[in-house]
């Protein structure tokens, strides 16, 4: 049993997992990206002994999309300083192609840093009782901190979609490299009745970078 990957179902009214290439208007991946799911899963439980790896998404409910404006700004508030910043004079108002009515199942493994000191066994522990309690370090969201996710585990009746499709290329995971840059992972992403398979080649070299933990993609 120590093998088996852990699942846990995320729903919510609304998604936006936005694609990487649109610059000013936000559009979302028809379905959640593996960071993503990575994100909920650490909001949900996570220590610097193991990382996250996600084997499938299963998607539970048809595709739905909702056309919505949102208010943002133009530029980053500065960290440094004691200059105000005043959001009313950098807002902006952009178009979001998002997703409504979402629930997903996401199965995935914990793998073990050389430094972990402990079993496998008491992190799968831990987070299986979260789950069941609803516990979260932080609210899990669905791509955009204002679309909070729910959680809880999955039941007898969770059943993936019969939908097929090639979606693309898809963003798999950030990396970040000792020298503090970014780097995007995609890959050919493939929906096979409703499961969204993630290939493990996206994690290789894992050991070796610091993994981006928001999520938010």
């Amino acid at each position: 049993m120590r093998d088996e990957p852990l699942r846990v179902k995320v729903w919510g009214e609304y998604a936006c997992f936005t694609r990487p290439e649109m610059k000013v208007e936000r559009v979302s991946y028809p379905v959640m990206t593996p960071s993503a799911a990575r994100g909920v899963l650490e909001a949900i439980f996570w220590k610097p002994e193991f990382q996250w790896r996600i084997r499938e998404i299963h998607v539970l409910k048809p595709l739905r999309h909702i056309s919505l404006l949102r208010n943002e700004v133009d530029r980053r508030v500065p960290v440094r300083g004691a200059q105000p910043f005043f959001a009313d004079e950098s807002r902006a108002q952009r178009h979001t192609l998002a997703l409504r009515d979402v629930a997903y199942i996401i199965v995935a493994d914990i793998v073990l840093q050389p430094h972990a000191d402990k079993d496998i066994a008491a992190y799968r522990d831990q987070f299986q009782r979260r789950v069941e309690r609803g516990q979260c370090y932080r609210q899990p969201y669905l791509g955009c901190r204002e679309f909070a996710a729910h959680f809880a585990p999955p039941s007898e009746y969770d059943h993936a979609i019969d939908w097929s499709d090639d979606l693309g290329r898809m963003l798999g995971e950030i990396r970040f490299k000792p020298d503090g840059t970014a780097e995007p992972i995609f890959f050919h992403a493939y929906l096979q009745h409703g499961v969204l398979c993630v290939p493990p080649h996206i994690y290789n070299g894992g050991n070796n970078h610091a993994f981006a933990t928001t999520g938010a993609v």
